[in-house]
């Protein structure tokens, strides 16, 4: 198996060319002192060596190995302690966070291409960090001072981990019915006794300590709060005393991401701290799971960059019949990647693959003026990132699992067996359509909350902002811009009509969603196609330009039909689907 290259070219001229980070980041004084572009490309140079040389080589030992609950212990497989250490020290946890307690304060649109790389390289592991990070953000949105100060310099560093306490046997997606519960304590604090479940991270022999934030009732209250639990008694002076009765009660037997330790975890009177207003906790969640889910769409994106790369390889190098019309050299077995099914396969995964890496730099541009920027544009942004969190969640993750299956298919029977790696990616991968949220509950929240919930007006303004966009094009053909813009206007058509429906026909937004956000998702990557063919007619490399081209016309002509099956199925509405008697299942 060959060694993960990351595509830097490829990040590079979307930072610099096509979503103009160097302007994004000068705009936000906040990050304009800490990133350039000269930054922003060291740190991506690096973090490709670490992934590369770092990551990748334990991706599949520890996929074999696993983790292993022994007494009350959780352990990781060999090479991870050391590769984890390596990791924190050279600041990678805290690339993102607060400067003033021990972050880089780089933006996410640099943050999300460092962690597309480590997904390629090894989707378990960097899970560890994702949540840590997501953990440190929460804290730092809505904790006091004082927890802050006590907990997110060491959650930086990498010295403690973090973990999202949400799930319980009987409240999965619907988080009312936890039974987790908060006793206040005289000195502030709160008692937290209760289990949860499919907790990713929750105890690991990585760092010397884990801090959960915890979804809990208080007493007499139908409301859910947020509290800081550490594993291990955190004193004053930051120095760790005593467990904190949190416990594994046990680690889930998984599909894939066997390295990733994935817990069942106890509390018993452990003592937690109130993050943010009583009875608010999932809005201070939600701070954290908008990032999350967004990571997880990476994850999926990473998946089929690590996908794409393994089956052209293999498609180069495995010989098997004979070109249509004989062989170019006159051999008697050609190189597989002559077929064009094959080349089918490997031209959809790659044109997913780059397009959806535009997708996540444009939302994770989004997140950060919404944190970073000021007045109108930050307003803007926020409901731009309503708007894009689901869909990258969903679309991304969706491709993702795609992209593994399809290049499992380029390695025939050769896909199927352990040696080649790639049915490890199809594994790994399929968690990420169900965690932080199913994609069909990402798509009913697109539907029903971002796009009809505010009677369309983000959906128009981005579209808009879009179209306009397209009008100062100048290097790619009008009748490919006048086809992604006439889909764009059909997208409006078709949630107006839902809009206006869906008090008569309750089901119709639930039903309707997935092919919905597939349609927008679509439609969306034709405009990055157009956006990437454009702003690479000025790259120095011409070879880079024809490639933006041909992969552009490609997608235009073979992938962007799916977005008007896709509104059909929408149009088609609802009756076929609810009308059905239930005996019939």
């Amino acid at each position: 198996m060959n060694p993960y290259q990351a595509p830097l070219a490829e990040m590079k001229f979307l930072l610099d060319k096509v979503f103009d980070a160097p302007q994004t980041w000068t705009s936000l004084p906040a990050i304009a002192e800490n990133v350039d572009m000269d930054t922003a490309v060291a740190i991506m140079d690096e973090a490709e060596k670490i992934s590369r040389d770092l990551l990748h080589p334990i991706n599949r030992a520890g996929d074999e190995q696993g983790v292993v609950h022994q007494d009350d212990k959780v352990i990781t497989p060999d090479g991870y302690k050391e590769a984890y250490n390596h990791y924190a020290e050279g600041g990678w946890v805290g690339l993102c966070g607060d400067p003033e307690l021990g972050g880089m304060g780089m933006p996410k649109m640099l943050g999300v291409l460092v962690d597309e790389m480590a997904y390629s390289a090894c989707n378990a592991f960097t899970l560890y960090g994702s949540l840590t990070a997501g953990a440190a953000l929460c804290i730092n949105a809505h904790g006091s001072d004082e927890l802050k100060e006590k907990y997110l310099p060491q959650l930086y560093s990498g010295e403690w981990a973090g973990a999202m306490d949400m799930t319980e046997p009987q409240a999965g997606s619907d988080l009312r019915g936890i039974r987790t519960k908060a006793v206040p304590n005289a000195d502030g604090s709160y008692n937290i006794t209760g289990s949860k479940i499919f907790i990713t991270g929750g105890d690991h022999d990585l760092t010397e300590n884990v801090i959960h934030l915890v979804l809990a009732k208080l007493p007499d209250s139908n409301g859910i709060s947020l509290f800081l639990v550490p594993k291990i008694k955190v004193d004053d002076a930051g120095t760790l005393t005593e467990p904190n009765g949190v416990t594994v009660g046990s680690i889930e037997h998984k599909m894939g991401l066997k390295a990733s330790s994935t817990c069942v975890m106890n509390y018993d009177e452990a003592q937690g701290y109130l993050i943010g207003k009583p009875n608010r906790g999932l809005v201070c969640m939600f701070t954290m799971m908008n990032y999350e889910r967004l990571a997880i769409g990476i994850q999926g994106l990473g998946t089929s960059q690590a996908a794409y790369q393994m089956a052209a390889d293999y498609a180069k190098e495995r010989v098997q019949g004979v070109a249509a019309g004989g062989s170019p050299t006159g051999a008697t077995s050609d190189p597989i990647l002559v077929h064009g099914d094959v080349r089918r396969m490997l031209l959809n995964i790659r044109v997913l693959t780059e397009a959806g890496r535009a997708l996540s730099v444009l939302t994770a541009k989004q997140l950060d003026i919404a944190k970073y920027g000021e007045g109108e544009e930050k307003a803007k942004a926020s409901r731009y990132v309503g708007l894009l969190t689901p869909v990258a969640k969903a679309f991304l993750s969706d491709r993702g699992l795609d992209a593994a299956v399809t290049a499992q298919q380029v390695f025939g029977g050769h896909g199927y067996i352990r040696e080649t790696g790639i049915e490890q990616l199809v594994r790994d991968t399929r968690i990420a359509q169900i965690y932080e949220g199913t994609n069909g509950i990402q798509a009913i929240d697109f539907l029903g909350r971002k796009v009809t919930g505010d009677n369309l007006t983000a959906l128009t303004e981005f579209i808009a902002e879009c179209t306009d966009n397209l009008a100062t094009l100048d290097n790619v053909d009008e009748a490919d811009k006048a086809t992604v813009i006439s889909l764009f206007v059909k997208l409006l058509k078709v949630a107006a009509d839902i809009n206006e429906s869906k008090l008569e026909r309750p089901a119709l937004i639930n039903a309707s969603a997935v092919d919905f956000l597939d349609a927008f998702g679509h439609v969306l990557y034709g405009y990055f196609w157009l956006l990437m063919a454009d702003k690479s007619s000025t790259h120095a490399d011409p070879a880079f330009t024809q490639q933006k081209q041909m992969l552009s016309k490609f997608y235009l002509t073979k992938m962007l039909p799916k977005a008007e099956y896709h509104l059909a199925q929408v149009i088609a509405g609802d009756a076929s689907i609810m009308d059905i008697p239930e005996e019939l299942f």
